[in-house]
C-alpha cells in the first residue's frame, strides 16, 4: 500500500484531485482490528467539470492510465491494490476530507478520515456493514465524544445515533 500511497499523493500534488483521505473499512484499521475488506476506498475532492454542477472521475481514470493503471470494475489497480475513488458528495464527505488525520504509512504521508467521520458517514450511508463498523469502532477506537456530538448535531444524524447506539 506504500507505493499505491506515493501515486495518490503525486496525483494530489500534480491536481487531478485537490485533496484525498482513505475512508472506508481501511480507515475503520487505523482505530480497529483488521477486516477483511477488498478495495481502499479514497474519498477525493474534485472540481466540477466546464463551470457545471457535473462531477466526473475521468480526470483520475486518465491520469492513471498514463502512469499505467488501469480500472477494472468500480476500482483502479494501483500497484497491485485495488482502489474505489469516491468523490466528495455531500457537506459531511467534505468536512470529513478537511478534517482527515495526517499519518505516516511506512514513510509516506496520508489522510484519513477520522474515527468520528466514520461513524457519521456509517450512519448516513445506513448500511447492515455500516452498522456493524458502527459498532466495532464505538468499542475499539478512541473517540472523541464531543467532537462526534458536534458533528452528528450539525449533520442531523443524531435521531439515528440514539436507534444504533441502543
Amino acid at each position: 500500500m506504500r507505493r499505491t500511497l506515493d501515486v495518490l499523493n503525486e496525483l494530489e500534488k500534480e491536481g487531478v484531485f485537490s485533496r484525498y483521505a482513505i475512508g472506508g473499512a481501511i480507515a475503520a484499521t487505523f482505530y480497529t482490528e483488521p477486516v477483511l475488506t477488498f478495495d481502499l476506498g479514497v474519498f477525493v475532492l474534485l472540481q466540477p467539470e466546464g463551470g457545471g454542477g457535473l462531477i466526473s472521475l475521468d480526470v483520475i481514470y486518465q491520469a492513471l492510465r498514463r502512469r499505467g493503471y488501469n480500472a477494472e470494475r468500480e476500482t483502479v489497480s494501483i500497484e497491485g491494490v485495488p482502489v474505489q475513488f469516491l468523490p466528495a458528495y455531500n457537506a459531511l464527505i467534505e468536512e470529513a476530507l478537511a478534517q482527515a488525520r495526517e499519518i505516516d504509512y511506512e514513510g509516506v504521508p496520508a489522510r484519513v478520515v477520522r474515527a468520528e467521520h466514520l461513524i457519521a458517514i456509517c450512519l448516513q450511508t445506513g448500511r447492515a456493514k455500516d452498522r456493524a463498523r458502527v459498532a466495532m469502532l464505538r468499542e475499539q477506537a478512541h473517540l472523541d465524544h464531543e467532537l462526534l456530538a458536534d458533528i452528528l448535531k450539525r449533520h442531523q444524524l443524531e435521531e439515528k445515533w440514539k436507534l444504533w447506539a441502543e
